[in-house]
This record gives C-alpha cells, structure tokens and sequence, in this order.
C-alpha cells in the first residue's frame, strides 16, 4: 500500500471514531436587526416612568427646597462666627467625594478595557451634573475663606507673605472647582453623543427636540467616532488630575489650615483616596436601585455588581493604610501639638463618632468582602456601599465641623503651628435647624438631579451595548458553544 493510501485510510478510521461537527470558527450577531433590537428595548426602559418614580422625585425635590431654606438662613447668619459654618462645609466637601468623584468608576475600567463596566459607566457620569449644586454650595465659601493677611499657612505658602496676593487661594480654588466642573459636562456630553443621536432618530417628544439639539449633527462615522474616543480619552485624564487637584485645595484651605499644629503632608492624598471609596460606594448604589427599580435587570447583573465589589475591597483596605500612616507618626512622636490634634479628631469630644466611622467605612466592608459568597451576591455589596458612605459623611462632619470649630477662636500668626492642649474644644457643635436642612436638603438635592437627568440621558449606554456586538462572539470548543469577548483598540 502507497503511502498516500495509508493517509486515506487513517483519515477514514478517524472520521468513523469521532463525529465532525461543520460549524463556523465564531458566530457573531452584529447586524442591523440585532443593533436596532439593543436600541429598541433600551429606548423601551429609558421611556417608562413609574409612579415610584415620581414618588421619590417629589420626595428629594422636598429636601432640595428644604437645602435651599437652610442655605438662606446659613448666608443670613453672617460670615463672622467661623463655628456656624462646620456642617456647610462638611456637607460641601462630601458631595465632592461622592458625586464629583463618582465618574471615575466610568473612567479607570474604560481606560482598562473592562467589559463589565458598560452597563454602569453611564450612571458614573451623570453624576456629574451635580456639579452645578457642587457649585452653589462653594460660592459662600470664597468669603468664608480668611485671606493670607492675618498670616494663616495655605497649600503654597507659610510666613512668604511677603508680595503674595492676599487672596490667591481664593483664585486657584475657584479655578480648580470650576474647572473640575466644566471638564465634568464636557466629559458626560461627548459619551452621551451617540445616544443623543439615537433620541433624535428614534425619540419622541420632548426628547427628540433636546437630542436633535445635543447630537450636533452626529452621523456616526468613522471620523466622528475616532474624534469621540479621543476627545473622551483626553478630558478623562484632566478630570482625573482636576479631582485630585481639588481635593488637595479643599482638604488643605478648608481644613488643615484652621486647626494649629496639624501639620501631615499625606492627608490631602488621603483625602482624594476617601474620594475614590466613597465614588465607587456610590455608584454601586445607583447600580443596584436602577437594577431593581429601573427596569434595567438584563443589563445589570451578577457581573457589575461583582467587579465594584472587588473594587470596594481594595479602596477599604487602602483607606486603613492612608489612615494608619498619619496617626502612627502622631501616636508616636507625640509632640504637643500633634497630642492637641490627636485630641480634637480621635480622642477628644469626637471619639465616638471616629469609632462608628472606622467600623462602617474599614472594618465592616473588609471583614465581610473577603468572602465570596458576600462580595458575589446582588444584595451584599450594595448593602456596604451604604455603610460606605454613612461611614464617610461621618468622616467628613467630625473633621470639618471640629476645625471650623477651632478656627472661631482668636489665633495669633505665631500661634499657628501650635495648640495648647487645654483650647481644644470638649464638646461637639450642635446641629441646628439650618445645618439639618442643609444636610439632607443638598444629598437629596444631588439625588433630585440626578433622576431629572435620566429622564433625558438613558440609564445605560446604548452606543457601548451595540459596540459590545463587535467584541462578542459564540465559539465551537469540541462539541459546546463558549463565548469569547474581545477587547477594543
């Protein structure tokens, strides 16, 4: 036998063993029907309003009008009585952690090429547009602020007073805000381009006007989605570095500043890491309500759930890191005015609240997401985005109410790297009407946004759960069918 007929007839023993299966290396389905099918049943959730909704609408507009009364009476109260201002600030400077830094949920996984975040990156970025509250709140806050004159430290400057101007820190955070703002819209409106589109194709309404209006002519071509990746690539790095920026200005004029001998060059990044925490606690909360609230169950699963609880892990045990790193120096050295510091923020008239801070927001979240069954399920991981964030704002109320606190007294320019043991407050400041109104009234002012812009942007990205058709794809291994997903660019 020739050895060409050795290879037939073991080519037919083979074919008699085994069965082949003819099937295509992969199947994909990223046609226009399938296109049209995402869009539809996307456009399907976006339009339907329940009475739920209305509901908890007219409940955050209620505390939305209740904040602007409080914010009244606080501007009628005068500028003087540095005390008064504690909880504004503090309330201020959490929405900055939460809603200011909850884009970054949107940004890091994209920048990644992570599959998963595509059902919960657009939640991410409409919280952006609570920068215009941000905003509100921080306009007082530039007469609040004292000027370099009395010979306070700052961010750049301590005892070079000398040709300074006087208010500089008033200019360079402004600047920092309003652009962290700006950059904010800039970066929600380019990502909701080619949804904006599809309203105006496909809406109805009110809605078809405002995505005619905000689409700009937007065809979907090869160029403009070119000039759409690149122009999101580059405002997410300056938002990026805007964020940090300014939670360096706002950890440092507004808090460190007032307190005589806090003195910690790592608390401002600690501040911008808490951040980070409390905008991925956030956005898992958004996720989860718009899971079961929203209609949007198919789109938002096991998986979205999962990869921001993995996230929440890290960011907790980080935040004991940044946390232990400044109070080891204090504890241990324990010069007198790290001892005064020590007393206001962690010993003194604030202990308690430290203590249910340090649960809610470290250990609680690490001793429980360390387990899978906890860290995989729908309900664990959202139910500590909660502790997260209860956890945070009372981070934010104990160190910005005790150093408003501090700063009321009279402080001489020699006495500012230090404080006498016996200065330090021994009790807490009492919230009044106006500081209850201005707590709840600007969180649930940045809820009431929120919602009112989902009634025009789609909860989910529809452009990014197309795109997901070309990355997607069924493939014969032996005799099952597996999917296989791709990564753009």
């Amino acid at each position: 036998m020739s050895r060409q007929e050795q290879c037939m007839a073991t080519e037919a023993a083979k074919t008699d063993q085994y069965d082949i299966i003819d099937e295509p290396v992969a199947e994909t389905d990223n046609s226009v029907e399938a296109r049209k099918a995402v869009s539809d049943k996307l456009l399907g959730i976006h339009n339907v309003i329940s009475n739920r909704f209305w509901q908890f609408a007219a409940l955050t507009g209620i505390l939305f009008i209740l904040g602007i009364i409080g914010y009244i009476m606080r501007l009628s109260s005068g500028f003087e009585d540095k005390q008064n201002w504690g909880y504004y600030v503090a309330i201020f400077s959490f929405l900055m952690t939460t809603t200011a830094s909850a884009p970054m949920v949107a940004i890091a996984p994209r920048i990644a090429n992570a599959n998963w975040r595509r059902s919960t990156s657009r939640a991410a970025e409409i919280w952006t547009l609570c920068g215009c509250i941000n905003l509100i709140l921080y306009i007082p806050l530039i007469w609040l602020l004292p000027s370099l004159e009395n010979g306070r430290r700052s961010l750049w400057f301590y005892g070079q007073q000398e040709g300074v101007p006087a208010y500089s820190p008033h200019i360079w955070a402004s600047m920092a805000v309003v652009g962290l703002i700006v950059l904010g819209f800039a970066f929600v409106w380019l990502s909701c381009l080619p949804d904006f589109a599809v309203l105006r194709d496909q809406g109805t309404g009110w809605r078809k006007k405002w995505g005619k209006r905000l689409a700009l002519g937007w065809v979907g071509t090869s160029a403009q989605w070119n000039w759409q990746h690149h122009r999101m690539g580059v405002v997410s790095a300056f938002y990026f570095m805007m964020l940090i920026f300014v939670h360096f200005f706002i950890s440092v004029e507004f808090l460190m500043v007032h307190v005589p001998g806090w003195i910690d060059s790592l608390y401002p990044i600690t501040h911008a890491h808490n951040a980070l925490q409390a905008g991925v606690a956030t956005v898992m909360l958004t996720i989860f309500c718009l899971r079961q609230f929203g209609g949007y169950r198919d789109y938002i699963g096991i998986d979205q759930i999962w990869g921001l609880g993995k996230l929440l892990l890290a960011l907790s045990l980080l935040w004991f890191w940044f946390w232990f790193s400044s109070f080891n120096l204090y504890w241990y050295a324990k010069l007198p005015n790290e001892v005064s510091v020590l007393e206001l923020l962690v010993k003194g008239p604030y202990r308690e609240m430290f203590i249910i801070e340090f649960l809610l927001v470290f250990i609680i979240p690490w001793f429980t997401l360390i387990w899978n069954p906890v860290r995989r399920s729908v309900w664990g991981p959202p139910i500590l985005a909660v502790s997260i964030l209860i956890g945070t704002l009372l981070d934010r109320i104990r160190l910005y109410v005790g150093a408003w606190d501090v700063a009321s007294l009279d402080w001489s320019s020699t006495k500012m790297m230090q404080m006498e043991l016996s200065k330090v407050p021994s009790t807490i400041v009492p919230m009044g009407v106006a500081d209850i109104f201005l707590v709840l009234g600007f969180i649930g002012a940045s809820i009431f946004t929120f919602m009112m812009a989902t009634r025009l942007i789609p909860g989910v990205n529809i452009w990014e759960q197309k795109e997901m058709l070309l990355y997607r794809a069924e493939v014969q291994f032996h005799r099952v069918k597996v999917i296989v997903q791709g990564k753009p660019r």
